[in-house]
């Protein structure tokens, strides 16, 4: 019996597993629901054959670990998931209310259907499928699956420092964030690190009239823009000294990577929303793999509600997130940032709110190509291999910490929603997913590391 198979027998049970998970909440970020999922995270683990489950504490949230061992002389896997999932809000946006998992039109709806707890459902159930294919697995196999992913992952460097020798392992692999367009499978080798920042100012105590005290008191939200001006240019090329010094380019295996990806400038216009786009194939993976950012994520100053208000606002804000590239630290960045701000407006405050770096395996691995094959073999559409995806994710956490190569294969579909209203995962992807992790825990046996 080939592991499909096995899944078309267990349809209505698989499904009845994930929306168990679905249902119960694990908002992260309000502690809501949070111990109760890892349970039943843990206990779906124990049902599905991994042999030693345990739930690991943290400062915040606790990981779900689960160890299946074969051998010494076996390769050894490490899935890692998260089951913490962003607020709802807003509740009255969803067709179908959030945390009861609705089937309408091939698609899950649910918060986390896709982020994550779909995907991570997936390779549970993958761990089960095998085991009645095959009786036992063919690689040792480690999860975990933390809490903590949708709060920026606090403790997650920190514990698995403190747990290296039992996370040891020859690879992590992960499915997280959504396929590519069409529904195109990939293998993601890495990600972009990020860094957040809040710039704030204060001129004055309270709020002044902007006629009686204008040309008088100053406008911190000047103050602001005018700084902004010393850190980019109008061609978008950030000004702070030093910021590209340690940008790793791209090699010329990897740019024959981004030549074989799929691009529709149309389907992307429709995908941002915007019509005024315009670039090549190579220049939109360039920037989105290979170049840093510096983006302006939020600026409040003064009144923004109806009508009008003349005022000259006591202070402002801007919150600015910088998408770095290798071999960019953003500790250094950081200091950087600070240097600059200290010498073009000193009373500037800066704060620090996350951070991640970047991370990228390389495509010479024995296991990429192997990979590559086997969500090929299950989702029944050409895969492809991407150098490094635009966002953020923990991976530097095993690259770096850990120091093991790591790949992450999406398994939801593209428009699947993830931290917005209606979420979703389209049932057949999840499904597929199952039978993705069961080939490639196939496929990992005959690897030589």
């Amino acid at each position: 019996m080939n592991y499909k198979e096995i899944i078309d027998q267990n349809r209505e049970a698989y499904l009845e597993e994930l929306f168990e998970v679905l249902r119960q909440k694990s908002i992260s970020a309000q502690n809501d629901g949070v111990r109760e999922c890892a349970e039943l995270v843990a206990d779906k683990l124990r049902s599905a054959g991994m042999q030693h489950v345990e739930l690991m504490e943290t400062e915040i949230h606790p990981v779900v670990y689960g160890e299946y061992h074969v051998s010494k002389d076996a390769l050894t896997i490490l899935i890692y998931g998260h089951y913490d999932v962003q607020p709802p809000d807003p509740v009255e946006a969803w067709d179908s209310p959030p945390f009861e998992p609705t089937v309408r039109d091939g698609r899950i709806y649910a918060r986390g259907a896709g982020d994550n707890k779909g995907q991570m459902m997936a390779q549970v159930l993958a761990i089960r499928t095998y085991l009645e294919a095959e009786g036992t697995l063919p690689v040792n196999v480690k999860f975990l699956i933390e809490g903590e992913e949708e709060i920026g992952s606090v403790n997650l460097v920190d514990f698995v420092d403190t747990h290296r020798e039992k996370l040891k392992a020859d690879l992590v692999y992960a499915s997280d964030g959504p396929m590519l367009p069409d529904g195109h499978p990939y293998v993601l080798l890495g990600v972009r690190g990020i860094l957040y920042v809040e710039l704030e100012v204060e001129e004055a105590a309270f709020d002044n009239h902007s006629g009686n005290k204008g040309n008088i008191v100053p406008n911190p939200a000047w103050k602001l823009i005018d700084l902004l001006h010393t850190m980019r240019d109008a061609d978008g090329n950030v000004l702070i000294d030093g910021f590209y010094d340690d940008v790793l380019p791209p090699t010329e295996e990897e740019l024959a990577l981004l030549e074989k990806l799929p691009f529709d400038l149309e389907e992307v216009k429709r995908n941002v929303g915007h019509d005024g786009i315009s670039m090549s194939k190579a220049d939109y993976y360039r920037k989105l793999c290979f170049e840093p950012t510096f983006n302006i994520a939020g600026f409040a100053s003064g009144y923004g509600g109806e009508g009008s208000k003349t005022i000259i606002p006591k202070d402002a804000k801007v919150k600015i997130d910088m998408r770095l590239v290798m071999n960019q630290d953003p500790d250094r960045i950081f200091e950087l940032l600070q240097n600059h701000v200290k010498k073009h407006a000193p009373d500037v405050t800066v704060k620090q709110f996350g951070k991640m770096w970047p991370s990228r395996t390389s495509a010479d691995m024995p296991f990429i190509e192997p990979i590559r094959q086997a969500a090929e073999k299950s989702f029944g559409k050409e895969a492809f291999i991407q150098p490094s995806l635009g966002g953020s994710l923990p991976d530097a956490v095993w690259t770096k910490v850990l120091g093991v190569p790591s790949v992450l294969v999406p398994y939801a579909n593209v428009d699947e929603a993830n931290h917005s209203p209606n979420e979703n995962m389209m049932v057949e992807n999840f499904y597929n997913g199952i039978e993705a992790t069961c080939h490639v825990l196939d496929v990992m046996k005959d690897i030589d590391m």
